[in-house]
């Protein structure tokens, strides 16, 4: 079976599955750097996009369409207009079924669309170690604007259960309350909150949660949610993002902790989402009678790597897995597994972090000179020279996160380099950035060190490696690690390996290479004009301005 997954509303995404394979999954961001959470506004991208990986609209057997509470209006060829009936943002009042579909045709094109939520859920677990061996798995997903909501799926039955929601605030509770306080009290319009989470996670570090604060909050969302749904437990049709956005806007409104500073206060929110995100989820899966041993976490919320680490530390799960592309960037993959779990006999995505879109091909500009570069060459150069360079290698990669293939690498020795990176990307001071290391030298730099190959986790910064790796260590002495072996990406591997047999250590800093307010460089053009960096490693060739 053919699939093809659609996701027309911001961070919009086509995606591509044959007999169970992922052949491309690409964000409309990292074409022709297009802004951040660019959304489908013409269908022929679509196609367009069938047509560059050698499929036909009438290959395809099925069209799926990701939910999104309402009708929307895209253009086709020639700027003629057509409406898609979307599915809504979860599954609504009389049926709790995530996976029943909800069919409709644009023209003489037959689709069907998911709830939002099925999208995450079922992406998540085809995406998941725990698909490839057909075992069950609990599913949390919380998103911007719903609760977080626990299911559990069995490959055995092909039933996906809704298991409720663990509480009732929405996902972007997050960044509203921490719009309370400074520096994140200047209104910011959607999509631009989109960004603010990562910042606040990184501002976090400058403050230290306060007792009193945790508490206030802790009770203020209880009479909040009293207020707006009455005594539990709640049905499924009172739980909607209106009734969410009602217990936000009355702790806003009841929310003062005087004597507290503005940085304990919005590290005191984190901490008490966090913790309340952990206990309501064990209460959930202690009372659930099947206690499956297996967890996956997505949904927007799934990029706090700070309570993904509390989660996995926690003892909930005995696996936790979060796939690379747990917010909206993985929704056009995820409504397709959709498809793949409810019409297929393969319930496992057989899939690459590295299914992205190819480098587009716009030409050198003037003012480079070329010269090949194996990446042990490019190893040697940093070493040597303590420089960025720019990275574009390969196809893209899938999610938010870039992971050596759209990447800004530097030696991580010099404290002043994390700086001059986020001089170089035009972010705030406080923002951290990324180690990249090799997974078998991760347990001795790192705690818990263990494999994260996509950058979803917080670990600790061991205390001798502390000073021999200042650039990628945040104020509070952790870090977002991505590790990588040599079945991971061999190009990235090779270039780890040779830096530490030049230097003793086995980390690079690694951010994202792209225009501010854009998404991944898609051509080396776009990265020379940027000219931030004065050096750019694609495919085994050094560019250098003259």
């Amino acid at each position: 079976m053919i699939i093809c997954g659609i996701k027309i509303t911001h961070d919009g995404g086509v995606a591509l599955i044959d007999n169970g394979r992922l052949v491309f999954s690409v964000e409309m961001e990292k074409l022709s750097n297009n802004p951040r959470h660019r959304g489908i506004d013409d269908l022929s991208v679509v196609f367009d996009l069938l047509d560059a990986h050698g499929y036909r609209p009438g290959d395809v057997d099925r069209f799926v369409v990701d939910g999104w509470r309402k009708t929307r209006k895209l253009r086709l060829w020639g700027g003629q207009e057509v409406a898609l009936d979307l599915a809504p943002y979860r599954r609504g009042l009389l049926d709790a079924d995530p996976l029943r579909p909800f069919p409709g045709e644009v023209l003489d094109l037959a689709y069907t669309s998911y709830p939002h939520y099925a999208g995450h859920v079922a992406g998540a677990y085809c995406s998941s170690p725990f698909a490839r061996t057909a075992e069950p798995s609990y599913v949390l997903c919380w998103d911007g604007a719903m609760f977080p909501f626990l299911y559990h799926y069995d490959p055995g039955t092909g039933r996906l259960e809704s298991l409720g929601a663990l509480f009732h605030m929405l996902g972007d509770t997050y960044h509203t309350l921490a719009q309370l306080y400074p520096p994140f009290d200047a209104p910011i319009e959607w999509p631009h909150t989109l960004a603010l989470p990562g910042k606040i996670m990184a501002y976090i570090a400058l403050g230290r949660p306060d007792r009193r604060a945790v508490k206030a909050l802790a009770a203020l969302q209880r009479a909040a949610e009293h207020a707006v749904l009455g005594d539990g437990p709640f049905p499924d049709h009172r739980l909607t993002e209106r009734a969410g956005r009602r217990v936000l806007a009355l702790m806003r409104e009841g929310l003062s902790v005087p004597g507290v500073a503005p940085q304990d206060m919005i590290a005191s929110i984190h901490a008490f989402l966090g913790r309340t995100l952990v206990d309501r989820l064990a209460e959930r899966i202690d009372a659930d009678r099947r206690r499956t041993g297996n967890l996956c976490l997505v949904g927007g919320c799934a990029l706090n790597i700070k309570w993904n680490r509390d989660i996995r530390e926690s003892g909930v799960a005995r696996r936790v897995w979060v796939p690379p592309f747990p917010n909206d960037a993985g929704s056009a993959l995820g409504t397709a597994c959709c498809e793949l779990l409810r019409a297929s006999d393969a319930k496992y995505l057989t899939w690459d972090a590295y299914a992205g879109p190819p480098l587009e091909d716009r030409g050198i500009p003037g003012g480079w000179t070329a010269s090949a570069c194996s990446p042990a060459g490019l190893a040697g150069r940093l070493h040597r020279d303590g420089e960025p360079v720019l990275v574009l290698h390969g196809p893209a990669e899938l999610g938010p996160r870039a992971l050596g293939h759209r990447s800004v690498v530097a030696p991580a020795v010099d404290p002043a380099m994390k700086q001059r990176l986020n001089d170089v990307k035009d972010r705030e001071d406080y923002r951290p950035v990324a180690p990249i290391c090799l997974e078998a030298r991760a347990p001795e730099v790192f705690s818990p060190g263990v494999p994260d190959p996509y950058m979803l986790f917080d670990h600790d910064v061991r205390e001798p490696w502390r000073s021999r790796i200042p650039a990628i260590c945040h104020l509070d002495g952790t870090a977002r690690v991505q590790t990588v072996g040599a079945e991971n990406d061999p190009t990235i591997f090779e270039l780890l390996t040779e830096y530490e047999r030049l230097s003793g250590i086995p980390v690079l800093c690694n951010t994202s290479a792209n225009l501010k307010g854009s998404g991944f460089f898609p051509d080396l053009r776009s990265a020379m004009e940027w000219g931030r960096v004065p050096a750019v490693w694609s495919d085994g060739t050094l560019y250098e301005k003259r």
